[in-house]
């Protein structure tokens, strides 16, 4: 999230489509609650302030947070921020990356860790891009 990027041009570009009857709405990238300081906070309420639904999309990434304490902290202050949690991708194998991978089984049991200690609008879904695939293969 570049939060200065998020400026009252860009929030009035979206506008357009809202009065031809379009939903507008974002998703944001945010892997770990370190990532939402005071700026990133501000920016994601300029979008829901100005009726623009916000969702949010997260990679489980290894060492990074794969740990239950971790995702529920990021999932809490989203919901906090009224930002909706809406995928948690299992990592793609692609080259260079592999030292971040979660084996699927453990973000299974991190999935259903979340549902038994959150409301079940603040457990994303859990899924998994397959090539070759129409859409993502949900996990959990």
């Amino acid at each position: 999230m570049l939060p200065q990027r998020v400026t009252p041009e860009l929030i009035e570009a979206f506008w357009p489509a809202r009065e031809r009857r379009k939903t507008v709405i974002v998703v944001v990238h945010v892997n770990h609650p370190a990532e939402i300081d005071d700026s990133v906070a501000a920016a994601f309420s300029r979008f829901v302030d100005a009726g623009i639904p916000l969702l949010s999309q997260s990679v489980l990434l290894r060492r990074v947070n794969d740990r239950l304490e971790v995702l529920a902290e990021l999932f809490e202050r989203l919901i906090d921020l009224r930002v909706m949690p809406y995928y948690l991708h299992q990592l793609d194998r692609v080259a260079g990356a592999a030292h971040f991978e979660v084996p699927e089984s453990v973000g299974v049991k991190l999935v259903q860790q979340l549902r038994a200690i959150l409301p079940g609008y603040a457990v994303p879904r859990y899924v998994r891009e397959t090539v070759g695939e129409t859409s993502k293969q949900v996990l959990a």
